[in-house]
């Protein structure tokens, strides 16, 4: 059955328009009806990140709860994979976290969490959305859901992140900029490296509510490119808007993505004999420069479809413990549940300091292909312009030209209104024009 509300990372949208306090207040109580279904005690740790209309939502949320008879433990600002770490060591029912990720301020979403700290299934979604074409019924006075701050949330993060740090390494000498893209690692991550031993530049770590992931963070790395460049530190390292991402760029100013991180952590696996066989999970986003570095230390790769939760399914099955995606997204399962930038960030450290290399050396053994990505605006479009025929043969033209070294992918993403177009080639020429060309066969299909 497909999905009415829920996308690949939860609900998300434009604040007053899919996301308002009427919805939050129904989705709370929907999915407080599922959790009571199963324990009449039920309690939900809710987190969120800095964006202004996270403290409408969370009050909305929290009463929906409590009409379901459900307890929140409100944790406040806190990044995306800390809820997931705290949802299992709290022993709570279930996680919230209230964010919009990499997106603007004027966005927001709700995402869910288990007991054990990973994404709900599709069966319960399914279940939450039936929920919420019902109407809301209160549960007597009674026996309405209590709500209670979490006071020691920050701290209890911190040192969980500083535990994935083998106390045989030390971050003294290093000094590094950190871009906490004003969103939900601003009193976190600084601390995390700073009490590692690292010399600590931390920009972007002031937000007032709007300037989450403006003009900083992950996805706009130039004013971190430029800090590190005139510090003169080692490396910059920069978070999306709820910490679940990481990007990382060299003391040369070169970016480093999610495809190279993935590679510098599975590197270290493979020379501490912990992969013993197992392999890496990528998506068809993937780089193909990061199967070629990954077949030439005969590891494993497979790819899932695009998303972390995706990800994680595919590792779940071969039973793999890495993975990610090129926009950041690492899973290291003999770490954290999730995605967890900081966690990755770490492991990329300690990985530095066992090879006794810097990032950008580390880097040099993964050359990617150029991969030209732009963006279409759904919204703008006729419906399925993926589908039309002229589109359909345009793409297998465009394969048939650049093949075998080449690819196309075109998707719709499951966390914004927009269509993504992709093509990889090892000469960047070849893979913008025709990327260019396809994007203007889509435009032709405007309303």
């Amino acid at each position: 059955m497909k999905r009415k509300y829920f996308g690949t990372d939860g609900v998300r949208g434009k604040v007053g328009e899919k996301i308002t306090p009427e919805f939050a207040l129904k989705l709370g109580w929907a999915a407080g009806k599922v959790l009571a279904s199963h324990n009449q005690n039920s309690r939900v740790l809710i987190g969120k990140d800095t964006r202004i209309s996270c403290y409408m939502l969370e009050s909305a949320l929290e009463a929906g709860f409590a009409a379901a008879g459900v307890a929140s433990f409100l944790t406040g600002p806190m990044p995306t994979p800390a809820i997931s770490y705290l949802t299992r060591t709290f022993r709570m029912d279930a996680g919230v976290v209230i964010s919009a990720s990499h997106n603007p301020y004027y966005d927001n979403g709700i995402k869910f969490f288990n007991s054990d700290g990973t994404k709900l299934p599709d069966e319960v979604e399914l279940e939450i959305e039936k929920y919420l074409e019902l109407p809301l019924e209160c549960v007597d006075n009674v026996s309405l859901g209590r709500a209670k701050r979490v006071v020691d949330a920050v701290g209890r993060y911190i040192e969980f992140c500083k535990a994935s740090f083998s106390t045989r390494f030390t971050l003294k000498g290093l000094k590094v900029v950190v871009d906490c893209a004003n969103g939900a690692t601003y009193h976190i991550a600084p601390s995390v490296f700073q009490e590692l031993g690292a010399e600590v530049i931390a920009i972007a770590n002031q937000p007032n509510g709007i300037n989450i992931n403006e003009n900083c963070g992950s996805t706009h790395l130039n004013t971190l490119i430029n800090k590190v460049l005139d510090t003169k530190a080692d490396l910059g390292i920069a978070f999306d808007g709820d910490g679940d991402r990481v990007m990382m760029v060299t003391s040369e100013g070169q970016v480093v993505d999610g495809d190279q991180i993935l590679y510098i952590l599975a590197a270290y696996e493979h020379a501490t004999n912990k992969l013993a066989g197992k392999g890496v999970v990528g998506t068809l986003m993937s780089n193909n420069g990061l199967l070629t570095a990954l077949d030439k230390l005969n590891i494993p790769f497979v790819r899932s479809a695009v998303g972390d939760r995706y990800v994680l399914q595919k590792l779940l099955d071969n039973g793999w413990y890495l993975g990610g995606e090129n926009s950041g997204h690492i899973i290291h399962l003999n770490k954290n549940q999730t995605g967890d930038g900081i966690i990755a960030a770490l492991a990329v450290l300690r990985s530095l300091t066992y090879f006794n290399k810097s990032l950008g050396q580390m880097v040099a053994q993964v050359p990617l292909f150029p991969q030209i990505l732009i963006n279409v605006r759904i919204d703008e479009l006729e419906n399925n312009v993926v589908q039309k025929d002229s589109v359909q043969q345009l793409i297998k033209a465009i394969e048939e030209s650049i093949a075998p070294e080449g690819r196309v992918l075109l998707r719709v993403s499951g966390t914004e209104p927009i269509i993504r177009v992709m093509v990889e080639h090892p000469e960047e020429t070849i893979a913008r024009q025709a990327c260019e060309e396809l994007v203007e066969e889509i435009k032709k299909y405007k309303k």
